[in-house]
C-alpha cells in the first residue's frame, strides 16, 4: 500500500465509514435484485477499502462460471454493472458514488496481473533510466499501476485520451 493510499485509509472518519457502509448496503440491495432478475446465485460481500465502498459478488466454484457472464471477456460488462450500481446508489443518496465492484474475483486477479506488469516496467525503468509507456488501460487499471509505482518510489502519469489513455513510468 502506498503512503498516499495508507494516508487516505487512515484519514477515513467514522462518519465517512458509516456513509460508505450505507453505500455498500444500497449497492448490495440493487445487486441482489439484479441477480434475481438474471436468475444467478451469488453472495454479496461489503467492505470499505481505500476510502471507497467495496462490494463483491462471490459464489461457490460451480456458480462462479455463471457469474462470469456479468464480467464479460475483458471486464467490460463488470464496468457497466459497476456504473449502473453507482447510479443506483446516487439515486438513493443524492451523492456520486466511487464504489468499486468486483465479480467472481475478476478485479482481484486483474490487480495481481497489473502489479506484476508494473513491477516489470519499474525494473526496466530503473535499469535503463528511461521512461516506459505501458499499454492503454481503463481507470481502475491505471490506478492500480500508479499505486504500485508510487510504492516503489518512482513517478507515473497518465497520458492520452480514452480509450488510448495509458500510464507512463518515469525514473526517480
Amino acid at each position: 500500500m502506498s503512503e498516499e493510499t495508507q494516508a487516505v485509509a487512515d484519514s477515513t472518519e467514522p462518519a465517512d465509514i458509516k456513509r460508505l457502509e450505507e453505500e455498500g448496503e444500497i449497492a448490495a440491495d440493487y445487486l441482489e435484485e439484479l441477480l434475481d432478475i438474471a436468475d444467478l446465485d451469488g453472495d454479496i460481500d461489503i467492505d470499505v477499502d481505500h476510502g471507497r465502498a467495496a462490494v463483491e459478488i462471490v459464489s461457490e466454484e460451480d456458480g462462479s462460471r455463471w457469474l462470469k457472464r456479468l464480467v464479460g471477456d475483458d471486464g467490460e460488462v463488470l464496468d457497466a454493472v459497476q456504473e449502473l450500481t453507482r447510479l443506483a446508489v446516487q439515486a438513493k443518496t443524492g451523492v456520486r458514488s466511487r464504489l468499486m465492484l468486483d465479480i467472481a474475483g475478476f478485479r482481484r486477479g486483474r490487480k495481481a496481473e497489473l502489479t506484476r506488469i508494473a513491477e516489470e516496467a519499474i525494473a526496466e525503468v530503473r535499469s535503463s533510466g528511461e521512461r516506459r509507456d505501458l499499454l492503454a488501460m481503463n481507470p481502475f487499471e491505471r490506478k492500480v499501476v500508479h499505486d504500485v509505482v508510487a510504492a516503489a518510489g518512482l513517478v507515473s502519469d497518465s497520458e492520452g485520451a480514452e480509450p488510448e489513455r495509458h500510464v507512463v513510468i518515469y525514473p526517480a
